[in-house]
């Protein structure tokens, strides 16, 4: 739920800002940039914390070669697709790429909802709320994309 918390958190945090006056922010699409980064920066962190790498290697699909290097792999392409979004000319592009990682990433999510995998010591998110917020998910980064 902390990343969906952070896209909707700070989304209405720099949109408020816009309102108030601050011109970079005066549209929703900046507001939905920085939204998603801070999402990307919460989830490609959590990539690299001790408990939580154990139990991304765990959910990778068996047929997939080096767990370890696509977790650190895909850390660092959430990390830098966040700044990609913060990045104007960049913006389009990183909203995109980050949209098919997480198409790519998606059958990690449902392996590890299958097999009643944990998260940073958690359950994994049940299959149709991970669906859902896969979706808004995606949403968001095709939306960031388009302006």
């Amino acid at each position: 739920m902390a990343p969906l918390i952070a896209l909707i958190g700070g989304f209405a945090v720099l949109r408020l800002l816009g309102l108030v006056g601050v011109d970079a922010l005066d549209t929703w699409q900046p507001a939905l940039r920085g939204g998603l980064a801070l999402m990307f920066v919460t989830t490609g962190v959590v990539h690299f914390l001790p408990s939580w790498r154990r139990d991304m290697i765990a959910m990778i699909p068996p047929r997939l070669p080096r767990p370890d290097l696509l977790v650190t792999l895909t850390g660092v392409l959430e990390l830098a697709g966040a700044v990609g979004l913060l990045i104007k000319p960049l913006a389009p592009i990183a909203a995109i790429c980050l949209a098919l990682l997480m198409l790519a990433m998606f059958p990690a999510n449902v392996l590890a909802a299958r097999r009643g995998l944990t998260l940073g010591g958690k359950p994994a998110t049940p299959l149709p709320l991970r669906t859902a917020l896969q979706v808004v998910f995606v949403g968001a980064a095709i939306a960031a994309a388009l302006g």
